[in-house]
């Protein structure tokens, strides 16, 4: 005989999260202690009414020979159900969400609808990099050393001019101030 512990049914595994249930108590009853068996009396009430309103959004969709349920499925077994007073709520609701995802959506086109081809944007911000750089002095400070193949490449400060010119006939280019300017 299997033991009643590793032997789960489908209502077991749906159901809300604590965390989520315990959060919102909190923020209704904010000095209010509630009891672990009131919360779990809670967490039970919603998981059945949630059951309960998607099964009935469930029919409505079959009747009206649809394959998914939409929000107004959800809204006309609200009314089905007697709960036709949250119904205005539950538009808000629906409202609120698709204002947030509406702004998602125009966000992640903003970039799109510039009229700019990411490579000339690639290219502008390249520029940018370059003309911090120099602004900055940077260049100017420091001077990186090529290195052989074995060798790790590192920045070595420059002491004057000479040191520059030196190391730059050596590799046989121009000195840093002239290539970046």
């Amino acid at each position: 005989m299997a033991s009643s512990t590793s032997v789960t049914t489908d209502d077991d595994e749906l159901t809300l999260p604590r965390a989520s249930i315990n959060k919102m108590i909190k923020e209704i009853l904010p000095n209010i202690r509630v009891a672990n068996e009131s919360r779990e009396l809670i967490l039970n009430c919603c998981t059945e009414f949630i059951h309960l309103l998607s099964s009935e959004a469930n029919d409505i969709c079959n009747t009206q020979q649809k394959k998914t349920i939409n929000a107004e499925h959800v809204l006309q077994a609200l009314d089905r159900l007697g709960f036709g007073d949250y119904r205005a709520d539950a538009e808000a609701v629906l409202r609120d969400c698709k204002a947030a995802a509406a702004k998602r959506r125009r966000q992640s086109m903003r970039l799109e609808n510039l009229g700019i081809p990411e490579e000339e944007l690639l290219r502008q911000q390249q520029e940018l990099f370059a003309k911090d750089l120099r602004t900055e002095g940077i260049v100017n400070l420091f001077q990186v050393n090529l290195p052989s193949q074995n060798e790790h490449a590192y920045l070595q400060p420059i002491s004057n001019k000479r040191n520059i010119q030196k190391t730059s006939e050596e590799r046989g280019s121009l000195p840093i101030d002239e290539r970046c300017c």
